[in-house]
């Protein structure tokens, strides 16, 4: 698409923007619920920088990650395809490093914004694929700060950290979080004359929990455990750090330049304790609401109003949207993609672009398995075929599909599959036909 016709386009779905080219910064949080917000929580946490982003922001409030689990959703996100298809499909890279890498002839979002003569930037977390030439700066990120794997983080005082494929160890030096928003800044400072993307990898709240005392005490203070009191304290730095960051975007004059998307990878950790998320039920490893449904919003100072969306959106729609609104037009057009741009759906006239009918989503450890925790979402209809184990599945599981409906159940308490049995039936054989094509991918 020429630049007249992206401009058309955009008009057509109700987004403006000036001629000059945006910058993108994408901040994903890691295991951070949507009850992580203090705006949602009734004040348990501290969110007062993400609070104010929403209040300034289109909000997605039914923002779907692309897989329950950190390395297959991060796929999704960078390829804008479903995580199978790209090959990372499960969690430990020591283990199982040919199912944590995606494929090499995959297209990321870096290489997009790469070839388009932007400035590329990772700070934080990876994981998406062991070996020299899955890492970042192999993969369309022209500058890296990142740690590979999880090993990587002893504690959030204590870690290592690869800058520019140079490993440093950090013991004493800085707290991560704290490091990583000096890294974004740092970034952010030397690229301000020229379009920059920066993903900005949060490793808060991921175990293992490390917070300093000070701060954790506010939360034993309100009768908390210790482990959510961590999650919480984990949580406030990282927000005062995204706090900096706007910040600095501000004394720059890049503010009304700059895409500033904020999610989390997907739902709360189970085994730090359960904690408030509203009335989504399951967490991390389910593909129930509270394991899938993650916080998501977008600001562009004075070009976006701030507005609420009910519609759903996936993870892997970012490409397709960044690549619309941005004028990504050159360098390579990468796979077919799994997601569908949600441009119109930023304007304040919107309606004009419409999304799949169908949604998937799959995980379990290791090796696909079909007959585990899946979910379809069509319309307000979401099938699931239940959550067996988060470790290793000891074989096919033999328990039955069930629906909800979303409109009137939000929480999945009420298994209607007896009183629909052809939807049931039809979005089930949907499902284990996408699931047979993706694997296929996969595989090929």
């Amino acid at each position: 698409m020429n630049k007249v016709a992206l401009l058309l386009s955009l008009l057509l779905c109700g987004v403006s923007f000036s001629a000059e080219r945006p910058n993108v910064i994408i901040i994903l949080a890691d295991d951070m619920a949507v009850g992580d917000l203090s705006s949602i929580n009734g004040g348990l946490s501290s969110t007062p920088t993400l609070d104010a982003m929403a209040e300034s922001s289109v909000v997605f409030e039914n923002a779907y990650a692309g897989s329950p689990v950190c390395a297959p959703s991060r796929a999704a996100f960078l390829t804008g395809r479903y995580p199978h298809r790209t090959g990372s499909v499960t969690l430990n890279q020591i283990k199982h490093p040919e199912l944590t890498r995606l494929h090499l002839d995959e297209t990321t979002i870096a290489d997009r914004f790469q070839a388009n003569g932007y400035a590329t930037g990772i700070v934080g977390k990876w994981h998406s694929g062991p070996g020299a030439e899955y890492a970042p700066r192999k993969r369309g990120f022209d500058e890296s700060v990142v740690f590979l794997d999880s090993t990587d983080v002893e504690t959030y005082f204590n870690y290592r950290l690869e800058h520019n494929d140079v490993l440093r160890h950090y013991g004493g030096e800085g707290y991560l979080t704290d490091i990583l928003t000096k890294e974004a800044v740092d970034f952010v400072r030397r690229h301000e004359n020229e379009p920059f993307f920066l993903h900005l990898a949060h490793y808060a709240p991921h175990r293992p929990l490390s917070a300093p005392d000070e701060v954790t005490a506010r939360y034993l203070n309100k009768g908390l455990d210790e482990n959510i009191a961590q999650v919480y304290a984990m949580v406030e730095i990282m927000d005062t750090g995204i706090g900096v960051l706007l910040d600095e975007l501000d004394a720059l004059g890049l503010a009304e330049n700059t895409i500033v998307i904020f999610a989390s990878d997907n739902g709360p950790d189970p085994l730090v304790g359960e904690r408030f998320n509203g009335p989504l039920r399951g967490a991390k490893y389910e593909v129930t609401e509270g394991g899938i449904r993650v916080p998501f919003f977008v600001r562009w100072s004075g070009t976006l109003a701030p507005a609420p969306r009910s519609e759903p959106i996936h993870f892997a729609d970012i490409v397709p949207t960044l690549v619309e609104i941005c004028g990504l037009e050159k360098g390579p057009q990468g796979l077919p993609l799994d997601g569908v741009s949600f441009a119109g759906l930023l304007s304040q006239d919107y309606g004009a672009c419409t999304p799949p009918p169908q949604r998937f989503w799959q995980w379990n450890r290791k090796t696909p398995d079909m007959t585990h925790n899946a979910a379809v979402r069509e319309g307000d209809w979401k099938l699931v075929k239940p959550f067996v184990t988060k470790n290793y599945p000891k074989g096919p599981s033999e328990l039955p599909y069930q629906l909800y409906d979303l409109s009137t159940d939000p929480t999945e308490s009420n298994d209607i599959s007896a009183k629909h049995p052809g939807i049931t039936d039809r979005l089930a054989k949907q499902y284990e036909a996408w699931f047979r094509e993706v694997e296929a991918e996969r595989v090929d």
